[in-house]
């Protein structure tokens, strides 16, 4: 389910821990976030991963499916659900999203810095500027983990 957003967009985050949707995606998330936005930890970097209400719940519903008995899939359940905020969210003239602190220390945002929010046709990316900008040079981030060998059943959940 793409939603087609894409592109990316460099926000301050505020003194609250805010960042402002760009209005561009403002009809997109009309049609997909139903109430509510969810935002979580990127199980392979140190950025987060932000789901409209629609596609949160398809995602989460699959990882909730699944059995925890392989260590893997445990520990990506951990990771997406464990470390989750879901919260209700207005599609309005501006678009205010709280990231909890929890996951602004996992991905390195820091209040009145500059973040990247990268478009991935059905959900968003919000990266550390710095650490996108070594991302996007093919560069290593401290705190990468590429997850190799994962179980079948994960390779099909679209996160």
């Amino acid at each position: 389910m793409s939603l087609s957003i894409y592109g990316s967009s460099f926000l301050t985050l505020d003194i609250k821990g805010r960042i402002v949707i760009p209005a561009r995606y403002r009809d997109l998330l009309r049609q997909s976030c139903e109430g509510s936005i969810a935002v979580t930890k990127d199980p392979q970097y140190p950025s987060l991963l932000i789901y409209p209400g629609k596609l949160w719940k398809e995602i989460s519903s699959k990882f909730e499916a699944l059995g925890g008995l392989n260590q893997k899939t445990r520990a990506m359940q951990w990771k997406i659900l464990g470390n989750a905020s879901v919260s209700k969210f207005k599609v309005s003239e501006r678009m205010l999203l709280l990231i909890p602190q929890l996951l602004r220390d996992f991905a390195g945002l820091k209040a009145k810095k500059q973040v990247a929010l990268i478009g991935m046709g059905s959900k968003f990316e919000l990266w550390n500027l710095e650490n996108w900008k070594k991302k996007e040079a093919g560069l290593r981030v401290e705190g990468e983990d590429l997850l190799l060998n994962l179980p079948a059943v994960l390779e099909e959940i679209p996160f």
